[in-house]
C-alpha cells in the first residue's frame, strides 16, 4: 500500500481545508453547546467562516476547556455513534476523555500508515510496537496504522524489558516504535548483555511522545542499528500521526498532515499567528473529526512551521518541538527548556544524553543543578569535565549553574513512558 498515490496541490490542499473547516465549525457549533456558548460570546456564526483564511476570527479551545466538560461534554456526536474512547494519563490533573466515531478511526489509521510509510515502513515488514496499549492513544492507534499498511505488528506493549530484548532477536522485526528514551534504554541494556544489535532484522525506529534531540538520534541510531525519525501526535487532536519526519529528510521537520490539521503558530502571550519560520505555540484545528471536533487547540508545544521547496510532499513541516510552553522554567531571568541542557551536552564527547535539571531557591535566588551520566571509564570526580560543562552551559545559554556527574547507568530509565527531565521544587 501507498498511501502517497494521489498527491494533492498546495491549491488543492488549501481548498479541501477551506471546505472542510465551513463543516466542521457548522458541526460543533449545532452540537456542542459549550462550543455554541463559545463562539456567540465571540460574536462568530459559522457562516461568518468562508475559507481557511477565516480560521483565525475563531477563539482558542484549551485542555481546560475539555476538563470543565469531563467527561463527554465536548462530543458532537450522540453515544452510540462513538466507536471509542481514549483519556490522557491526568498526571497534571483531570484526565481529558476523548471520543472516535468509525470514520474518525479510519481517518487516525490513514494518517498513521502516511507516517510510518515516510519512516520507511512498507507492507509486508514487522512491527515491533512498545507503545503503551489501553487509554493512552499510542499503542492502538500506531498498531491501526500499521495494518492499515499491511504489516504485521507484534503488540509488545510497554515494560517487561528482558522480554522485549528477546521479541527483538527472534521475532525479527524491522521497525520499532516506541518513547525515544525507551530506545535510549533499549540500547543501553543491549550493550549490557553483549549483544550487536547489527545482527537484529530491525532497520527504522519511529519514536515519539516526547522531546528529542540530533545527539539522542544518533544514540539509538547506533546503539540500536536503525535510521530513526519522530512521529508526533496529541490525543486531543487525533493521537500519533499528526505529523511524521521522513526518513529521507531527517532533521528538516515532520510534515503536517494539513488536508486533516490544520497548523498554526501564535504568539505564547498575545495569541496572534507568527509568520512562517518563527517560534511560538503551536495550534490545531481538526477539519474532520466527527466525534470531538476542536477548534485552535493550544498545544503548549514550542516549535516553528514552513513549508519546504526541497520536500518530497506538497504538506508543511513542523520543526522539533523545543519544549512545551508549560515545561519552561524562568531561572533568574532566562527561559529555559530541557532541550536547551541537552543541546549543551551533545558536544560533550565524555557525557551521554541521559541528564536531570534540578531547579531550586537558596536564600531567596533561583539556583539549577545539571546532573549528567557519564560514558563508562569517565571518573564522576572529572573536575575539569565539570568545569568545562559549567562554561559550555554559561556561554550557550547565559546562565550558571552547578554540575552533577553521576555514574553510567545511573540515572532512572525509561521503561516505555515518558521520562521527566526537570524537578523544579521551587513552588513546593
Amino acid at each position: 500500500m501507498n498511501p502517497f498515490k494521489e498527491k494533492l496541490s498546495l491549491d488543492a490542499i488549501r481548498a479541501l481545508q477551506s471546505n472542510r473547516l465551513k463543516k466542521t465549525i457548522t458541526h460543533a457549533y449545532n452540537n456542542i453547546p459549550y462550543q455554541k456558548n463559545k463562539l456567540d460570546k465571540a460574536g462568530i456564526h459559522p457562516d461568518d467562516i468562508q475559507s481557511i483564511e477565516d480560521i483565525h476570527k475563531l477563539p482558542f479551545t484549551t485542555k481546560e476547556d475539555l476538563r470543565k466538560n469531563y467527561p463527554y461534554g465536548m462530543f458532537a456526536v450522540p453515544m452510540n455513534k462513538i466507536a471509542r474512547i481514549h483519556a490522557s494519563s491526568g498526571t497534571t490533573g483531570q484526565p481529558t476523555v476523548v471520543g472516535y466515531t468509525k470514520n474518525d478511526l479510519d481517518v487516525f489509521d490513514e494518517v498513521v500508515a502516511r507516517s510510518l510509510y515516510v519512516a520507511g515502513a512498507r507492507e509486508g515488514m514487522i512491527m515491533h510496537n512498545a507503545y503503551g496499549y489501553g487509554l493512552f492513544t499510542g499503542g492502538l492507534g500506531i498498531h491501526g496504522g500499521a495494518t492499515k499498511l499491511g504489516m504485521a505488528v507484534i503488540p509488545v506493549s510497554v515494560g517487561m524489558t528482558d522480554r522485549q530484548l528477546t521479541i527483538l532477536q527472534e521475532f525479527k522485526p524491522d521497525v520499532i516504535c516506541c518513547t525515544p528514551s525507551y530506545a535510549q534504554f533499549l540500547g543501553q541494556e543491549f550493550y549490557k548483555k553483549g549483544i550487536d544489535t547489527k545482527e537484529l532484522q530491525l532497520k527504522y525506529a519511529v519514536l515519539g511522545a516526547e522531546p528529542w534531540t540530533e545527539s539522542i538520534r544518533a544514540q539509538v541510531e547506533a546503539d540500536l542499528s536503525v535510521k530513526a525519525t519522530n512521529i508526533y501526535g496529541l490525543s486531543e487532536i487525533i493521537g500519533p500521526g499528526v505529523s511524521q519526519e521522513s526518513v529521507l529528510e531527517q532533521g528538516t521537520g515532520s510534515y503536517i498532515w494539513e488536508d486533516y490539521f490544520f497548523p498554526e503558530v501564535v504568539d505564547k502571550n498575545t495569541g496572534e499567528p507568527l509568520p512562517y519560520g518563527e517560534e511560538g505555540v503551536l495550534v490545531f484545528t481538526t477539519l474532520t473529526k466527527e466525534a470531538l471536533p476542536i477548534m485552535r487547540y493550544w498545544t503548549n508545544d514550542i516549535c516553528s512551521i514552513q513549508y519546504d521547496e526541497n520536500s518530497a510532499l506538497p504538506y508543511i513541516k513542523m520543526s522539533k518541538i523545543k519544549g512545551r510552553a508549560d515545561d519552561m522554567v524562568i531561572v533568574r531571568g532566562v527561559n529555559l527548556f530541557p532541550t536547551q541542557i541537552e543541546e549543551v551536552l551533545a558536544d560533550v564527547d565524555k557525557i551521554v544524553p541521559n541528564y536531570q535539571m534540578h531547579v531550586d531557591r537558596k536564600n531567596s535566588l533561583d539556583s539549577i543543578c545539571v546532573k549528567c551520566e557519564v560514558k563508562q571509564g569517565v571518573s564522576v570526580e572529572d573536575k575539569l569535565l565539570i568545569k568545562q560543562l559549567q562554561s559550555q552551559i554559561r556561554a550557550k545559554i547565559g546562565i550558571a549553574c552547578d554540575v552533577e556527574l553521576t555514574e553510567p547507568f545511573s540515572m532512572p530509565e525509561s521503561q516505555g513512558g515518558k521520562t521527566q527531565r526537570i524537578f523544579d521544587v521551587r513552588k513546593i
